[in-house]
């Protein structure tokens, strides 16, 4: 099969599947447009703020749309070919992932725009719901140390398409000055859309072609911001901490706007060199079940290595996080929610295809950001000239660093919420305090930690933010259950992540304590992973645990109606 016919295949499949699957899924919540939304209903200025759909979108769409479903991908064809890969990810987005993520959002919506902690502590009580919390919060603090880490090597000496490009400037200040610009670019447009109010298509008119100027700007003052990388973290970090207790009109709304074209100009690139490149498949389809080494089996480390390109527990604490305080109506979950978790998936499929053309021998030493940004790069000289092949590749290692750098204060603000649902901590002494808790960690790390030190920690994080997902799609199961309406669309979705999730983590219990070495005055990192993994299977034993008694204590007394009307279905 030729690669057009299956990307055309794989488009068919995604709105076919947003047409009717997502559209039988938003009947079984009954979305209203009657219904007044948080983003109404308290309409602070600062956290609630109703959005227009469009806005939202972009916004919700790069704050989702990290380096996961990228590097996951190519990790996972590269490990056991695309044919495993292309059907999980076809899949996984429309009966997993893209469930979730519309689940998660009108659930949050439903309850005043809570987080799945708080929901969780609802309809499960207070123990489960404490006890989701903690591990949310320190699930972000290593996205934080991950993604803060990442952006500083790339700020220092450039990420690796860069290098590998041969550009005749400091590739690493090129990117640093163009990310700098484009929060100040952001930051502007925040200040333009609150003050002066003007129409929506004239502004991105304006300050979207500004964005993509930048990338060549920053090719031109790649002098102007360079510091080491320790610096650079710190400052990444401190930046964090402001971004999350500012209002999110001035920095969130915008910056995710202006990001979410980023995006959408990768996917146009890839649809430009999937149907007219000519390209052909390299890869083999499929490499066999068992690559050898600690995740080296098909079943259960495919689903975890894909990761985000599929489904992500992340997603949920987006939604309920900050997407849910600004949703306008009801009727913008459907596009919000699912639709964009399938665009998602249409990502994962071009970081796919960008594998896919080279040749084996071609990969070796190369990391994910290299091949796709070379792909990219790729695809665009197709419409700028193979002459310019060197900024095209520029441009998409630009982008590949910004869908990193824009999921950093999301995860800050996030981390800021759950502190401050934990404690009941309100107002805004209590998102500083939130917010300089969430940040001491990851600062912590930056400074003291051992460059890369986050490289040892990334599977286990994989396998943590499928458990997040399996115990999101547990709790909102229980809530419409509780409200007497179909669960199976959420239930057998959240039994097979659960159940791959736990095999995976069991899986990393044995492999990491198999290679730990104890010696006097350390700490070994392998051990430190076993700990984590075992502790996260715990965890989860104990929430189905919890579900499942809930769940039976119900039927027994007859009390399946949820008891605050505000949460109903009906």
């Amino acid at each position: 099969m030729t690669l057009t016919l299956l990307a055309l295949g794989f488009l068919v499949l995604l709105v076919a599947a947003y047409r009717f699957y997502g559209g039988w899924v938003a009947r079984q919540f009954q979305l209203d447009d009657v219904r007044t939304t948080p983003a109404h209903r308290v309409n602070d200025g600062v956290d609630f703020v109703p959005t227009k759909p469009f806005y939202l979108f972009g916004q919700h769409f790069s704050a989702i749309a990290a380096a996961g479903p990228i590097a996951g991908p190519i990790l996972a064809c590269q490990a056991f070919g695309w044919l495993p890969c292309l059907l999980w990810i076809g899949l996984g987005v429309v009966l997993i992932g893209a469930v979730h993520d519309f689940a998660s959002l009108a659930a949050s919506v439903r309850h005043g725009a809570t987080s799945i902690a708080e929901i969780t502590r609802e309809h499960l009580g207070n123990g489960a719901g404490r006890a989701l919390m903690g591990f949310i919060w320190i699930a972000l603090l290593y996205v934080i140390v991950a993604f803060a880490d990442i952006t500083a090597g790339t700020f220092t000496g450039g990420s690796e398409e860069l290098r590998a490009a041969s550009v005749n400037f400091n590739p690493g200040g090129a990117v640093a000055a163009a990310s700098v610009m484009y929060l100040a670019l952001s930051l502007v447009l925040g200040l333009v859309q609150r003050y002066l109010k003007p129409p929506l298509w004239l502004v991105t008119l304006i300050f979207v072609p500004a964005a993509f100027a930048l990338s060549w700007v920053g090719t031109m003052t790649s002098n102007w911001f360079v510091f080491d990388h320790k610096t650079w973290g710190v400052l990444i970090i401190l930046y964090c901490g402001v971004a999350s207790i500012v209002p999110v009109w001035a920095l969130l709304q915008p910056r995710g706007y202006l990001g979410g074209f980023i995006l959408y100009s990768a996917l146009a690139l890839g649809i430009v060199g999937v149907f007219f490149g000519g390209y052909e498949i390299q890869q083999p389809a499929f490499k066999g079940f068992d690559i050898g080494g600690m995740t080296g089996m098909l079943f259960p480390f495919l689903f975890v290595t894909i990761a985000c390109g599929a489904c992500s527990g992340f997603h949920g604490l987006v939604c309920s996080g900050t997407t849910s305080k600004q949703v306008d109506r009801e009727s913008h979950i459907r596009p919000v929610g699912y639709g964009a978790m399938l665009a998602e998936g249409f990502v994962a499929m071009i970081a796919l295809v960008t594998v896919m053309i080279v040749a084996q021998e071609a990969l070796r030493g190369k990391a994910p950001g290299t091949i796709y940004g070379n792909g990219i790069g790729q695809f665009l000289t197709l419409i700028i000239g193979q002459d310019k092949l060197a900024f095209a590749i520029t441009f998409g290692a630009m982008a590949f660093s910004t869908f990193v750098f824009d999921t950093l204060d999301v995860c800050t603000r996030l981390g800021r919420y759950i502190v401050q649902e934990l404690f009941g901590w309100k107002g805004r002494i209590g998102a500083l305090v939130g917010t300089v808790m969430t940040m001491a960690l990851p600062l912590y790390f930056i400074v003291f930690a051992p460059p890369n030190s986050w490289l040892k920690f990334w599977t286990l994080f994989g396998a943590s933010n499928q458990l997040l997902a399996a115990l999101t799609l547990l709790s909102i199961t229980v809530w419409l259950y509780q409200a007497r309406r179909r669960i199976a669309f959420t239930l057998f979705p959240m039994i097979f992540v659960l159940v791959i999730t736990l095999w995976a983590l069991i899986s990393l219990v044995i492999g990491n304590l198999r290679v730990t070495k104890i010696g006097f005055g350390q700490l070994d990192i392998e051990l430190i992973n076993a700990i984590a993994a075992a502790a996260l299977v715990v965890l989860a034993l104990y929430l189905a645990v919890v579900a499942l008694v809930k769940v039976r204590g119900d039927r027994q007394t007859g009390t399946l109606v949820t008891a605050h009307p505000a949460t109903s279905l009906e």
